[in-house]
């Protein structure tokens, strides 16, 4: 780690600390909603692999695992809704994508 970034952290409460945490949850989380509305809007999910998706899901389920386990909020709130964000893209792939005549296309 550099010598700035570490006498910056070294800085930093742990309020603020868990304010970043809280940060970085928010914006991770966040980025996949725009990937779940563009699927429910088109009712295709084409585009998504499935099993990039089932990986994440399982990587995040192992996150939310670990939050509980270290107590850590901002680990569990963010992965709690990233599972739920990313098993509903797998959901929707699995059911719009069965018959891909149904689609509407772009």
């Amino acid at each position: 780690m550099s010598l700035i970034l570490q006498s910056t952290l070294t800085h930093l409460t742990s309020a603020r600390i868990e304010d970043l945490g809280y940060a970085a949850a928010l914006l991770t989380t966040a980025a996949y909603v725009p990937q779940l509305v563009r699927v429910i809007r088109l009712r295709s999910a084409r585009d998504i692999s499935l099993p990039t998706f089932l990986l994440f899901a399982i990587g995040v389920f192992l996150w939310l695992l670990y939050g509980l386990y270290t107590g850590s909020m901002p680990i569990i709130l963010c992965n709690a809704a990233n599972l739920f964000l990313s098993m509903s893209i797998v959901f929707l792939k699995l059911r719009f994508d069965r018959n891909p005549t149904e689609a509407i296309h772009p």
